[in-house]
């Protein structure tokens, strides 16, 4: 097992560290993931949570997919933790070089992020599929049933559901961030959620870091390997 002493000496020599991060980055702020023991995929309701966030359940059943939503998908009272705030750390140091995610939570920014590639979008922007106009995720929040605009509009999350395709600018930006990075640092993903799993082929870098508290198909392809929790560990790590 890899020491948080070569993962300092692995963050004190990179320059241009670029953080890849999936939901178990924000399980420590007591936002639930997907597919853990605790997550949402283990936990009973009317519908399979992988149909209800479709593109296709919400053009056909919208009150379920918001009733859905509003209760399980906008935890707007979480905070970032040491990950998050770490991070922040970094890049204002000048090593860090951008965040990657597939979280929606905006919990990067929060904590002072300023670099941020959501490829799934956020809970914190929503529009109205007729006229644009923007709404916070609060207004979602204290709304009921299908939420409509002043001009009549369905109000929709932007977020990218299943079946829909991922933003072309935020995935150009995430890859070529990627592309450049000395180091690459893997945390919180199982790496099974494809096309974002897929963007860690284009890292040419030097040092891969792997965090995640289970293991991964990528495990052996890192240089590093930590399986716990990535606040913890990366909260123990010194910005020099």
């Amino acid at each position: 097992m890899n020491t948080l002493e070569q993962l300092q000496q692995v963050i004190d020599n990179s320059r241009r560290i670029v953080f890849f991060g999936g939901a178990g980055v924000s399980t420590e702020s007591g936002i639930p993931d997907f597919r853990s023991v605790d997550g949402l995929y283990n936990q009973t309701y009317d519908y399979p949570p992988e149909q209800i966030l479709s593109h296709t359940f919400f053009e056909r059943k919208p009150e379920e997919f918001f009733r859905f939503y509003r209760d399980k998908m906008l935890c707007l009272d979480k905070q970032p933790n040491r990950a998050h705030r770490k991070l922040a750390e970094l890049e204002q140091a000048g090593r860090l070089s951008a965040v990657v995610t597939q979280n929606i939570d905006g919990l990067h920014q929060a904590a002072g992020s300023r670099r941020v590639y959501e490829l799934h979008g956020s809970v914190l922007r929503n529009y109205c599929r007729k006229c644009r106009r923007f709404y916070s995720a609060e207004y979602i929040k204290e709304s009921t049933g299908v939420p409509h605009c002043t001009c009549g509009g369905v109000i929709k999350p932007d977020v990218v559901l299943y079946e829909e395709g991922l933003d072309d600018s935020v995935v150009n930006g995430a890859l070529n961030a990627i592309m450049q990075a000395d180091t690459l640092i893997i945390a919180g993903t199982s790496l099974t959620v494809y096309p974002a799993a897929g963007f860690i082929r284009y890292f040419r870098g030097d040092t891969v870091v792997l965090i995640n508290r289970d293991k991964t198909p990528f495990d052996s392809q890192a240089d590093l390997v930590f399986h716990d929790k990535v606040g913890e560990l990366l909260g123990a790590v010194e910005v020099k």
